[in-house]
């Protein structure tokens, strides 16, 4: 494993470089201390499994740097660290590329929670960006703020399984092993299930499925339906 750590506090590389370090033994952390240096990396080692951005390094202001970033590396999954947790910015974030966003807050534990989601194939968003507005959040990343009865009744068991799955921040390998399902039939389920909902990325997915109660969405199983008997 490959990962770029660009933030332009040498401590704080240190202590991303050593939760890496925690996962795998055989990661490897390139260092970049401003976006200038971010790019000459990405252009010189192409196969970076992932890259942890600090927004403000200098080179860039805010998400412009991101933005430029995803265009130059679009295949290179981005975790945004940043010591801002404010809710706007983080999703601001997820809608510009990155497939995550970590708090500098969050704890060691957490942080090995969420990289380990993203090199899974999923999405990290924060509990608190989820819980707190999860219609306006949905209407920030580019959807209409909801999910509606109309949409969810399209669905298939699967499909609302596979939903569910992504509310409790699943990613594809861990659906696909929940649900015993291959992980190419989940993301059959992702894309249709998105396509369905009118959604238009992950992320979105996770922020909507994050307010809806699926104790009351679950239908029951055939073997609770019994079969009517007559009386002769």
């Amino acid at each position: 494993m490959r990962v770029l750590i660009a933030d332009d506090h040498p401590l704080f590389r240190e202590a991303l470089a050593s939760v890496i370090a925690e996962m795998s033994a055989e990661a490897v952390c390139l260092d970049a201390a401003s976006f200038d240096e971010t790019f000459a990396t990405v252009r010189e080692a192409p196969d970076l499994d992932l890259i942890l951005l600090d927004l403000t390094m200098p080179g860039a202001e805010g998400l412009t740097g991101l933005g430029l970033l995803r265009h130059a590396a679009p295949a290179i999954p981005v975790v945004v660290v940043s010591a801002t947790a404010e809710r706007r910015t983080v999703l601001e974030a997820l809608r510009a590329g990155a497939v995550g966003y970590l708090p500098k807050s969050a704890s060691r534990s957490t942080m090995i929670t969420a990289l380990q989601m993203v090199l899974a194939g999923g999405v990290y968003v924060p509990g608190d960006v989820i819980r707190a507005g999860a219609a306006d959040a949905l209407e920030d990343l580019g959807g209409d703020g909801r999910i509606g009865p109309a949409g969810l009744a399209t669905l298939t068991r699967k499909q609302l399984q596979v939903l569910e799955c992504l509310a409790r921040g699943l990613s594809n390998k861990e659906i696909a092993r929940a649900l015993s399902l291959a992980e190419p039939t989940v993301k059959t389920h992702v894309s249709a299930l998105l396509r369905k909902l009118h959604l238009r990325s992950r992320a979105q997915a996770i922020v909507a499925a994050g307010s809806l109660d699926f104790s009351r969405l679950r239908p029951p199983e055939p073997s609770a339906v019994q079969p009517s008997r007559g009386d002769g």
